[in-house]
Order: structure tokens, then C-alpha cells, then sequence
């Protein structure tokens, strides 16, 4: 009988009556086998069938009443929530899960068109609008659903994370079955060198944006440690891999920084030295501070601690000669000592080596220090770091 002879919601509940859920459900599983992550994914098909009748069910029942029918509701939250859950705890991505979601709509609708007449044209038209916004209700709960319960699970993991790492840093010398145990909480290789990071108040939120822009994985570990975040992860020297695209965007921060990997077992002294190191970043000062860079730094504020005499008697001294004379002196000196040849050091200083040589001894005569006797030197390098 033609639409105009017939209620108009009569004859919608009528088409609806007659959608079939198997076989609505085994369409839907036809075409959802085609995207990843379904096709090759940890997901069943019994559960994929079990879930895929429920929403069929839940949706057919939403069209029939209000949007607003406590039944219908119901109905809608409760598979919203069994496949949301599922779906984050098997690792389903969202957008994969908002595609299968399409996808209930895309085959509902080819099926109620399929069984209705060319009368009843006007009745789709008129419900278009209700079917849309059940299959759009459905995927608005199903998507919050599926948020909490990664949020939950992330927060469960972090949790744990934490558990392994305090007791990776709580203790200096972990034995090596207490060592092991954590290497495989942690799922970190034991027999990799680790490099290590450390930041400080300001420089922690630099940090955390460069790992967020380089969207690191669990492979690489943070750790709040009072005011400061250590930072370590696995070293894989392969160019272009995550660990050489994260040392780079690192090593252009603000940070201190352990470049030299270091055995698992070690991370916690390693991390001691990188927070130093980053106490010797000076305001304004870029790049990371790494051991190569800083030891003399270092050296140089033990000594001042401990009321060392340093280089003030060179500076003193210094002071005798002309503002010319003593600038080029210093200079001189400074590329002597950081490349330690008298060629290169001639070179950068765009003079001949006998030039060079002549103020090297200038030097000794005014400062008492030759700059070319190792134990000598090491007195610059750390006065001038």
C-alpha cells in the first residue's frame, strides 16, 4: 500500500520492523574488514559480530522513539560504553572507531532505502534528519566513552611507570635481579646505553614541548625529580631514528645533558650530573649543557666553594699590561688551550706560529703560567670556563 494511504509513522516503524539485524551486522563486517586496524587487529569477529548486533538493535529501537526516550537511552549508553571501553583497551585508534561508527549509518540507511517504495520517498526525506542524529548521538557517547577509558588507562600505566622508576632512582647501586625487574616493567632493553637529560624549573616546559612535537613513544622515560624532569631513553644511533631525531631537538634546549650513553643501572648518577650541569647554564646562555662543555664550569664553582685561590693572580697580573696587549693575549691563549696545537690555534687567530709563540711566552713572563704545560693550563681552562 502507497505512503498516502497509510499513517506516515506507521509506515516508518514498518520499514524499521523490517531491517534485519544479522544481516544489517554481517554487511557492516564485510566492509569493516577492509580498514586497518579491523582487518589485522587483536579484535575477534565474535566480538566484533557481538557488538555489531547491540548498536544495530540500540539504533533500530532509537529510531523508533524520541531522542529524548528513557529506553532508548539506555539502550544507547550502555553499547556506547561496551564498545568504547573495548575498543581503547584493544588499541583501536579513534579515528578507525569513528569510521566503523559511519559506517552503521552509511548501512542502515542503503537497507531502508532498499525496502521502501518510490512512495515513500517523502517519509525518508522527512526522517532523514532522526536517523542522522541517532547514529550521531550513538558516536558522541561512544567517542566520550572511549576518551575516559584511555584517560583511565593512561593514568593507570603512568602510574605504574612511576612505581618502577622511583625505584630505579631511589636507589644508587640496585642489584642485578632488582635491576632486571625493572628493565622489564619498564620495557627497556637491559643491555642498551641510555642517554640522559635533565632540566630545571623554567627549562622543563621547553622540554616537554620538543618531546610533544617529536611525538615520542614509551620508549622514552620521564621522571619528576623535585623541581626538576629527568629524561632518558635507549640510544639508536641509526640516523633518522627516534632516539637521533630526540637527541637533536634536545640538545638544542636549555638542559643538562649526559651525551655519553650510560648502562641502565647508571641513569640515577648520570641524572645527578645532568641536573648539575644544568645549574651551570648562565641566563641567556643556549643549547645544552653537556659534560664536555661544562666540567671545567663545574670544577671551577667546587673550587670557588671551597675558597681556592682560581686565576685572580693571572688576572691581576694581567692588569699590567695594555687593554690592546692583554685582549690579545687572552685570546690567544683561549684558542691555544681549546684546540691544544699551535697550527690550528695560528690559524683560526689568522697569524704565523711564531707570532703565536712569542705571545705564549709573553704570557709566562707576565702570569707566571705557561699555557703549554698541561697542569699549567688546566688552571685557565677552569678559571676562564
Amino acid at each position: 500500500m502507497h505512503f498516502e494511504a497509510r499513517d506516515g509513522e506507521q509506515r516508518w516503524v514498518e520499514l524499521l520492523q523490517a531491517l534485519n539485524v544479522e544481516v544489517l551486522t554481517d554487511r557492516f563486517i564485510d566492509r569493516l574488514m577492509r580498514i586497518n586496524p579491523y582487518r589485522d587487529g587483536p579484535l575477534t569477529l565474535s566480538e566484533i559480530r557481538r557488538t555489531g548486533q547491540a548498536s544495530f538493535q540500540a539504533l533500530i529501537v532509537a529510531m523508533k522513539l524520541d531522542a529524548d526516550d528513557p529506553e532508548y537511552l539506555r539502550q544507547r549508553d550502555a553499547i556506547a560504553m561496551d564498545v568504547g571501553v573495548s575498543r581503547a583497551r584493544a588499541g583501536v585508534p579513534i579515528e578507525a572507531l569513528m569510521t566503523a561508527i559511519r559506517l552503521d549509518f552509511k548501512i542502515i540507511w542503503d537497507e531502508i532505502t532498499a525496502l521502501s517504495t518510490a512512495a515513500d520517498a517523502p517519509l525518508i526525506v522527512a526522517h532523514t534528519q532522526r536517523v542522522w542524529e541517532v547514529v550521531d548521538g550513538y558516536a558522541g557517547q561512544t567517542q566520550q566513552a572511549y576518551v575516559s577509558e584511555m584517560a583511565r588507562m593512561q593514568a593507570e600505566e603512568t602510574s605504574l611507570r612511576q612505581g618502577y622508576l622511583a625505584q630505579l632512582f631511589g636507589e644508587r647501586n640496585l642489584s642485578t635481579h632488582a635491576l632486571e625487574q625493572v628493565a622489564h616493567d619498564l620495557e627497556q632493553p637491559l643491555d642498551a646505553g641510555y642517554l640522559v637529560v635533565a632540566a630545571l624549573q623554567e627549562q622543563v616546559a621547553e622540554v616537554r614541548v620538543a618531546l610533544a612535537n617529536e611525538r615520542v613513544g614509551n620508549s622514552v622515560l620521564r621522571h619528576p625529580w623535585g623541581d626538576a624532569l629527568v629524561v632518558f631513553f635507549a640510544e639508536d644511533p641509526r640516523p633518522g631514528s627516534e632516539s637521533s631525531r630526540i637527541r637533536v631537538a634536545l640538545e638544542r634546549l636549555r638542559c643538562g645533558m649526559i651525551a655519553q650513553p650510560v648502562p641502565l643501572g647508571a641513569v640515577r648518577s648520570a641524572a645527578d650530573t645532568a641536573l648539575e650541569l644544568a645549574k651551570l647554564l648562565e641566563p641567556g646562555e643556549q643549547g645544552a649543557m653537556t659534560w664536555v662543555r661544562g666540567w671545567a664550569r663545574m670544577a671551577r664553582r667546587q673550587l670557588n666553594q671551597a675558597g681556592a685561590p682560581g686565576i685572580a693572580d693571572v688576572e691581576q697580573a694581567l692588569q699590567a699590561c695594555g687593554e690592546t696587549e692583554r685582549r690579545r693575549l687572552v685570546e690567544s691563549v683561549g684558542v691555544y688551550l681549546t684546540t691544544g696545537s699551535v697550527g690550528q690555534a695560528a690559524a683560526q687567530l689568522y697569524c704565523h706560529r711564531n707570532t703565536l709563540m712569542n705571545r705564549l711566552k709573553r704570557f709566562e713572563t707576565i702570569t707566571g703560567v705557561n699555557p703549554t704545560v698541561p697542569t699549567e693550563a688546566a688552571r685557565l681552562v677552569v678559571g676562564w670556563s
